[in-house]
């Protein structure tokens, strides 16, 4: 495990290195949630099958101990400095797939230009926002997805409530059984990640 300091204060990326990597993979967390959540762990070792290494990365709210989740600008920020760590050491001259659940996908598509990410996996892409009463409209993160512009894998649950993203010709949408925690089918969801990470970096 390393602490990585950044201007939020400090994060912690959990590496499991691959003997002889092909790339390399950084995964973020759900905004309540961590490093724990079984869709993460399903991916994390369909990747170390493949030789990725992979780290697992805490933003800095979460090694504080607090539940509630950092403003976006300060997830990005913390994330960029993780990722360039990660690449200026033990994922030195490795390509970069980022990716996350939630929260973390959103913040891995929004700095995929900053960190050279040459694809981005995402798990439960919360397109919608949540819905806070019947009458009110929800917005969509639409343009966060729209705006990369490498690979992108998608996997959803077909019950997720916050919305289906659809595809595109760069945009993988791989729909399972399940809700927004994905863990109905984790077999569909490390299928999924085996069949994009081994033609990604192709």
């Amino acid at each position: 495990m390393l602490e990585i300091a950044t201007v939020h204060g400090p994060a912690r990326a959990h590496l499991q290195e691959a003997a002889d990597p092909v790339g390399a993979l950084v995964l973020g967390h759900g905004a309540a949630g961590g490093i724990t959540a079984p869709d993460l762990q399903a991916v994390t070792k369909a990747a170390l099958g493949l030789r990725f290494s992979v780290a697992l990365v805490e933003q800095p709210y979460r090694v504080a101990g607090r539940r509630s989740p950092a403003p976006a600008h300060q997830l990005d920020t913390a994330w960029r400095t993780v990722v360039e760590h990660l690449l200026d050491g033990p994922f030195e001259g490795l390509e970069l797939i980022s990716g996350g659940r939630s929260s973390g996908a959103r913040v891995a598509c929004r700095t995929a230009v900053d960190t050279g990410a040459r694809g981005v996996l995402c798990l439960a892409f919360p397109l919608l926002t949540p819905q806070r009463s019947q009458a009110a409209a929800r917005k969509t993160r639409q343009p966060e997805l729209d705006a990369v512009t490498v690979p992108v894998l998608i996997v959803q649950g077909d019950r997720d409530p916050f919305g289906q993203p659809a595809p595109s010709p760069s945009r993988r949408v791989v729909t399972i059984r399940g809700n927004h925690a994905l863990r109905s089918d984790l077999d569909a969801v490390r299928g999924a990640a085996v069949e994009w990470l081994a033609s990604v970096l192709a």
